[in-house]
């Protein structure tokens, strides 16, 4: 796990080595355990290490391979290397180190670009052809690993994070209209390519990017899941899939073991986290470290699920670690969570994903999380309303987006007008287009299946995967999200949605679960990861709030009607969104952000 960046020159001139040092450096925390840089004329690349698999210097990056005429920038882990390794070794490859990055380069020499198929992993990399000069960028299907891109017509360049592009300079930092939109309707998703400045783009998962000598380039993606029934599952009882449903996570789980580090599980103490606990346990993994993290109370609103997170610890004899957050550690530590976004992301669970982090990397460098259970197998509130008739059949149907802006979008295309200052309001409805959009793409049976795959490949990606990797890379922890797996993926996607949301969400999940975790853990109350003091904006969180909507800086950059954000500040907590989030927030966080990052 790591952090890369690069430039490829369009113009044929030398890259900037110095630029692309200055870029790399910006990503230490990511990599704290070695750094490196590469240039090879018109391309350079540099790396921050986090030592995973091989601890040696043998597996340092940016990797070159003279004998193939390859180098590689990677930020990631493929799980499945040893068995990729043992094959290319019967084809004639021999091997120098004995980690996972070299895997990929004899890899792709072996099999060329769809080599990407073959892999069980999270992945970002950008490889360079020494003899042709082709250079190809890659992200994993999920979109796991980030990988942004900005390009001035003369050079492209990329990086693990949005800030490392910036500091290299050159970038138009002015605020994307459609990014906007996106963000405060769309639940703060800005989905790829754009990202909330016009001069960053970002690479969609499941793509290569291809770029050639002349300059050429063209754009594959390499998978997308089929949110349909299949004919050879037609029969299946639902033991049948509760069973098939157990296999894959039992394989995914084992999967994400691969390292030569200990690696430790996130346990919030809900189904997802504790399940993968059960799961590790049965494979004969005892005396895990577990993590599990707590607030003080606000207003009733209880800051922590560790009755929950307590029993499974208990029941699987993990040595768990109970970290409880003081109210006075949240304020400075909200402004280092920000300053570790990628991108602005409003959800209050980023600074506790921080603080954990922060207190996990003390004892390991490896964990386990529950992310993207309920996107993957419809935990969500939202999902039960996609099967009934107000949503229709038809999942192209303005029914089907009708339902799903219903409860997810944070506000409407007419609110926007009220919200936002004219020169940047979109005078279409941008973000209910992008839905109907892929809504309307052929792969999903019903509208349940097109919000199922909507929220898996863009909501997904742009929210919770994202928020883990930036605040777990904070402190050079690597994070691994066993629901994410594509066999387990693809397996849901496949499954009927009546399954998945029967019982109040996650029906066939939950089912499973009971063979291997506590049923009082299944049969909770759904719960969030708490964050009390941010849910109610008072005190000196206010006054954070209130100094960022109110700085020069803000008013210079007019993203916002005075007269909307003066209703606001009146009234701090009375505006919510369909989803429980603080309008005052959303709006403060994006100012934080941009002002935190330098951005004028």
């Amino acid at each position: 796990m790591c952090g890369f960046s690069g430039e490829v020159r369009l113009d044929g001139a030398p890259a900037d080595t110095a630029a692309v040092v200055k870029m790399t450096a910006t990503m230490e925390a990511r990599g704290p355990d070695g750094v490196g840089a590469w240039a090879q004329g018109r391309v350079a690349m540099g790396h921050h290490r986090l030592k995973i698999i091989d601890l040696s210097d043998h597996a340092a990056q940016p990797m070159v391979d003279p004998e193939l005429g390859l180098s590689i920038a990677f930020n990631g882990c493929i799980y499945n290397y040893p068995e990729l390794r043992a094959e290319l070794s019967e084809r004639g490859y021999r091997f120098f180190s004995t980690g996972d990055t070299e895997v990929l380069l004899k890899a792709y020499h072996c099999w060329g670009e769809r080599f990407v198929d073959r892999l069980y992993g999270m992945f970002a990399f950008c490889i360079v052809e020494r003899d042709s000069g082709r250079i190809v960028l890659g992200r994993d299907r999920l979109g796991i690993k980030p990988l942004y891109l900005a390009e001035d017509g003369t050079r492209l360049r990329f990086a693990s994070t949005l800030p490392a592009l910036v500091a290299g300079g050159g970038v138009d930092t002015s605020i994307d209209p459609v990014a906007l939109h996106h963000y405060l309707t769309f639940h703060a998703v800005v989905p790829a390519p754009h990202t909330i400045l016009k001069g960053v783009r970002k690479l969609p998962p499941a793509t290569l990017l291809v770029i050639e000598p002349e300059g050429h380039r063209r754009q594959l993606e390499y998978w997308r899941p089929s949110f349909t029934r299949h004919e050879a599952r037609a029969g299946w009882t639902e033991r049948d899939w509760e069973d098939a449903v157990l296999e894959s996570l039992r394989a995914a789980v084992e999967r994400r073991l691969v390292a030569d580090v200990p690696v430790g599980v996130l346990l919030s103490g809900g189904l997802d986290s504790s399940l993968i606990v059960g799961l590790l346990a049965e494979a004969g993994q005892h005396g895990l470290n577990t993590f599990s993290i707590g607030f003080e109370a606000v207003q009733g609103l209880e800051g922590d699920e560790f009755k929950y997170s307590d029993v499974v610890a208990e029941r699987f004899e993990t040595e768990h670690h109970q970290i409880r957050i003081a109210t006075e550690r949240m304020l400075p530590a909200l402004g280092a969570a920000i300053d570790a976004m990628s991108e602005p992301m409003v959800s209050h669970d980023a600074v506790a994903f921080y603080l954990l982090s922060q207190e996990v990397a003390r004892h390991v460098k490896v964990v386990q999380s529950g992310q993207g259970a309920d996107e993957v197998f419809a935990g969500y509130h939202w999902y039960p309303p996609m099967l009934g008739p107000g949503a229709g059949t038809d999942p192209a149907g303005p029914a089907a987006v009708d339902t799903y802006a219903a409860a997810f979008f944070d506000r409407s295309h007419a609110e926007m007008a009220e919200v936002v200052n004219p020169e940047l309001l979109c005078e279409q409805d941008v973000s209910r287009a992008f839905v109907e959009r892929h809504f309307a793409l052929p792969g999903a049976d019903t509208p349940a299946d097109a919000a199922l795959r909507l929220d898996t490949q863009v909501m997904l990606v742009d929210d919770p995967v994202k928020r883990v990797d930036n605040m777990t890379m904070a402190w050079g922890l690597e994070a691994r999200v066993p629901f994410l797996d594509h066999d387990v993926v693809e397996l849901a996607a496949s499954c009927p949605p009546e399954l998945k949301i029967a019982h109040e969400g996650k029906g066939v999940l939950k089912e499973a679960a009971r063979r291997v975790i506590p049923h009082e853990v299944i049969d909770r109350p759904k719960g969030y990861f708490p964050v009390p003091a941010l849910t109610y904006l008072e005190g000196p969180y206010l006054e954070l709030v209130r100094d960022a909507v109110t700085d020069r800086a803000a008013r210079d950059r007019g993203l916002f009607r005075p007269d909307y954000v003066e209703g606001l500040l009146a009234a701090p907590n009375d505006e919510l969104t369909p989803l429980r989030g603080n309008k005052l927030w959303q709006l403060a966080l994006l100012e934080l952000w941009l002002q935190r990052h330098g951005i004028r």
